[in-house]
């Protein structure tokens, strides 16, 4: 690891942060507001590119379009998305309509096809509107720009029933030049990723080698994007993203250059905040809930306790409710088919401990109360029979999860 701070955080940054990035948004008519609902980001350079896509066996044909692109140079130049429509069960028709999205806007920029990616978010079954596409692709070229109002409008164009944006950046020193890594992300429901409608957007102007980035990009997601989730459904269009311009300047990065580690903790960290975000802004949350697993045989089994946990309705509905029901956590540890030794569990809710050896400890209902009333709530959970650990992170159930998915169509 090389000398200095790990990576500082950029205020204001975006993903137009990184060199050679632009970025912009319209509203072309495929929400029923005004809302921007076609977005783009495009490099000046064929970026280095990666990513991940929904394990869903049904996907959308964006992704589809995606993969195939993607394998043929592993270079992208832009990619272009809308919301409003997720492109999803529309057929050979649906995988058209992909194409042509693809091949428009490379069109528009032109750049060859294969270097478009293309992603698509919203209610599942119906064809887009191409018409409408159509008209937004050709009059993107004009909306994209280097700076924080072309990332806002693109950050606008991804949502659905977000409430807010998802963006981060950071920077760090490397061989001498500044290095940037930045994301935006969309997700709110639908939101239990196994890479959920969760789409994710990496730049960073490093310079690093293809296959380093694709496996810095899986490894990076198992451990943020797939430690969430709002309600246990995994998407048919969640994909994540992520492009290097390259132009930094810096060595190219990869596994044995000295500054790997700095690079790779800086690029999950990214990912863990777009991640930590969306489990944040779930449908109808109040609060964002941490779960903390030690002491499990291995760091797999300590990831499938902590997502059975923190996916737990039980568990989310009493966090809601501000009920320090520690019987409803180790219930979720016991069934998530993972071993444990059922006399040896430890559960704390933030600073309180509630369970010893798999004995409850009297404590202050009051105390917790109030603790459960704040806005993020930490539950860490020690199996002692090992050395592996995870994180995950998720939201409450309220009544308004129910009404929004009530009404998603209308």
């Amino acid at each position: 690891m090389g000398q200095g701070k790990p990576f500082e955080t950029v205020p204001g940054g975006s993903v137009t942060t990184p060199l050679g990035f632009r970025a912009g948004g319209l509203h072309c008519g495929l929400k029923k507001t005004d809302r921007n609902d076609l977005g783009a980001i495009v490099c000046e350079v064929p970026a280095v590119a990666a990513a991940v896509y929904t394990t869903n066996q049904v996907q959308a044909a964006p992704l589809k379009v995606t993969r195939e692109g993607l394998e043929k140079e592993g270079r992208l130049r832009a990619v272009l998305v809308n919301s409003g429509n997720a492109n999803a069960c529309t057929g050979e028709a649906g995988e058209a309509d992909a194409r042509e999205m693809q091949e428009t806007f490379a069109r528009a920029l032109g750049v060859p096809p294969h270097q478009v990616a293309v992603a698509s978010t919203g209610v599942i079954g119906e064809r887009l509107r191409m018409d409408r596409v159509r008209s937004g692709i050709a009059a993107m070229p004009e909306k994209l720009r280097a700076d924080a109002e072309g990332a806002e409008a693109f950050c606008q164009a991804i949502l659905t029933t977000d409430l807010v944006k998802k963006t981060v950046c950071v920077k760090l020193d490397m061989d001498g030049k500044t290095v940037h890594v930045a994301g935006a992300a969309k997700g709110s429901g639908m939101i239990h990723p196994n890479m959920a409608t969760m789409l994710g957007f990496i730049t960073t102007d490093a310079a690093v080698g293809g296959e380093a980035l694709r496996s810095l990009l899986r490894q990076a997601v198992d451990v943020t994007f797939n430690m969430i989730t709002v309600d246990g459904d995994t998407s048919t269009n969640d994909m994540v993203v992520a492009m290097a311009s390259g132009l930094a300047g810096n060595d190219e990065l990869g596994p044995d250059h000295p500054d790997w580690s700095r690079f790779a903790a800086a690029f999950t960290h990214v990912c863990e905040e777009l991640a930590k975000a969306i489990a944040r802004d779930g449908e109808g949350a109040t609060k964002l809930i941490e779960v903390r697993v030690e002491g499990a045989a291995s760091d797999d089994d300590a990831r499938a306790i902590a997502k059975t946990v923190i996916g737990s309705s039980l568990v989310k509905a009493a966090m809601f409710g501000a009920d320090a029901n520690w019987g409803r956590i180790i219930a979720a540890v016991g069934r998530a088919g993972r071993p444990i030794d059922p006399a040896k569990v430890d559960i704390s809710i933030g600073p309180i401990r509630v369970l010893e050896q798999s004995r409850p400890v009297p404590f202050d209902e009051d105390e917790a109360l109030a603790y459960l009333k704040g806005g993020t709530i930490r539950i860490d959970v020690n199996l002692n029979i090992g050395t592996g650990r995870a994180v995950g992170w998720g939201c409450d159930l309220t009544y308004d999860y129910v009404r929004i998915n009530a009404a998603y169509r209308t």
